[in-house]
């Protein structure tokens, strides 16, 4: 085995008309380049799935923050447009698979990049897991059946949680197949997906507003019981930012895309744009159209009450059915997605087993093993909900903070190296076009959406016990999100620390 590795720092390459090609970045074109801006965005929009999310963290935001946690979508979103505007820079100046990992590793060096781009792969591994446990929400809504373990369909029950560990592990092996079948599959799956769920929500909140029970002055109201507005808000956020994210999916297929340069900026913004919109009145409407805001059912079942409630179990029905599409495309773009990092940083020698995990299939394009890996891993994540209902919640919250954490990681270096001028945007797109750069604004911007992430993964990781270990008595649960991060960061310091062993030996 050789000890070829790159050095910690890393030169972007020399401005050249030969910059636009990957080869520039020393890589070969492998995956398949097939990707138009509609699949572009798709592949970002699937990954934060509105319907997928919203249906799975609704209950959980209006059992904290009542009805005034509605305005915790549009803070998150204006937050989150800060860090992808950012983003968008970094995708035209370098489009290439693994964004995180790779964006942060040019803007610092090798040794940081790597950290971003572990906790990146290891909190959207989590993201897989948390994705496919959604169709509990909607499956057994939709019909009986489909609760296959007990009689209680509720996501924190005994029988609800190990009902969407089953659902979620038969997801999990289809999307796993998809992963490895061709890019074209891929992307034709997911347009055709994002297309059903864009329809879907559209109708849903047509729908809902037509229906409404009150008007939108409730959403100034907290819940009975709350602590007080703050912190209503501080834990009802946990909604929005949980589906807010995953924007940069766009960038990580930038491989794969035509004219990456110019379509993953535009495709990252419009993608966090849409779903933004389309969440946020979502959420607006089902306060709205609720039969009940006291009865205790919008706290447990969330949107798959207020849709067979208001608008009977047949139109309800079919809809929910949409949003289990949404949650199949949600599941399989987020593992597309994980299986881009480890392609990434394997191919660059920094996993274990890192020949496997960058062989790339010639004839579909697809990096095979990363699938599998993914695929197997999520599905061992899903098991924790046999051993406890709560660890649907913390699953759910330990992604998001993995992730959140991770894109500090990148508006952290890339703040640095604007203040110290090292970072720049000169040259043009493959149209020939000024690259996306926000010019004088780059500093506030930057800054505010590294205060902004910064703030979020504090409050999310924060070891609430009336959240994370409501019932008492699970002291691991209240502090699962900071021990798994913690975990996690130890993990990679043991390796790095092993890999740099062996190539100390092997020099002597």
């Amino acid at each position: 085995m050789t000890s070829t590795t790159p050095p910690d720092v890393r030169p972007d390459p020399p401005e050249s008309s030969d910059e636009r090609s990957l080869m520039a970045f020393g890589y070969r074109q492998e995956l398949h380049r097939s990707l138009g801006r509609y699949a572009s965005f798709a592949a970002g929009f699937s990954f934060i799935s509105v319907l997928t999310t919203v249906f799975q963290f609704f209950a959980f935001g209006y059992a904290f923050g009542g009805p005034v946690f509605f305005w915790t979508w549009p803070a998150v979103l204006i937050g989150q447009l800060l860090v992808a505007a950012c983003f968008a820079e970094l995708a035209a100046r370098y489009p290439i698979s693994g964004a995180i990992y790779q964006w942060s590793s040019r803007l610092s060096n090798l040794t940081f990049g790597w950290f971003a781009g572990w906790i990146m792969v290891i909190g959207q591994i989590v993201v897989v897991a948390a994705a496919a446990l959604a169709l509990q929400m909607v499956m057994p809504a939709i019909w009986s059946g489909f609760q296959l373990i007990g009689t209680d369909p509720a996501p924190t029950s005994a029988d609800g949680a190990a009902n969407a560990a089953v659902l979620g592990v038969i997801l999990l092996a289809l999307t796993t197949l998809v992963n490895v079948l061709d890019n074209r599959v891929l992307s034709l799956i997911n347009r055709v997906g994002v297309t059903a769920e864009i329809i879907g929500a559209v109708l849903i909140i047509a729908l809902l507003l037509t229906h409404s029970e009150r008007s939108p002055g409730i959403t100034f109201h907290t819940a009975e019981g709350s602590t007080g507005l703050f912190g209503a808000l501080l834990v009802g956020s946990f909604t929005a930012a949980y589906v807010m994210i995953g924007f940069d999916s766009a960038g990580e297929m930038s491989e794969e895309t035509s004219h990456p340069r110019r379509t993953a900026p535009r495709t990252i913004l419009t993608a966090l744009g849409a779903a933004g919109l389309l969440g946020g009145l979502i959420v607006l409407g089902g306060l709205l159209a609720a039969p009940s805001l006291t009865d205790g059912k919008l706290a447990v079942d969330g949107l798959s009450y207020v849709l067979t409630s208001s608008l009977g179990d047949g139109v309800g029905r079919l809809l929910l059915a949409d949003v289990v599409v949404a949650i199949t495309v949600a599941t399989l773009a987020i593992q597309t997605a994980a299986c881009r990092m480890l392609f990434s940083m394997a191919r660059d020698g920094q996993l274990p087993f890192a020949r496997r995990l960058a062989r790339v299939n010639p004839r579909t394009g697809m990096p095979h093993a990363p699938a599998v890996v993914v695929g197997v891993l999520a599905a061992a994540l899903l098991l924790l909900n046999f051993a406890s209902p709560e660890a649907f919640l913390a699953i759910g919250t330990t992604c998001i903070v993995m992730l959140y954490l991770a894109y500090a990681m990148v508006t952290g270096p890339l703040l640095v190296a604007r203040l110290r001028g090292r970072f720049t945007i000169d040259g043009t797109d493959e149209t020939g076009a000024p690259l996306f750069a926000l010019g004088r604004w780059g500093i506030p911007i930057n800054a505010l959406a590294l205060v902004y992430g910064l703030f979020m993964t504090v409050n999310l990781a924060w070891p609430r016990a009336e959240v994370y270990d409501p019932a008492g008595g699970h002291w691991y649960f209240q502090w699962f999100t900071v021990l798994f991060l913690l975990v996690t960061v130890g993990g990679g310091v043991l390796y790095r620390w092993w890999c740099a062993h062996r190539l100390r030996s092997a020099a002597a």
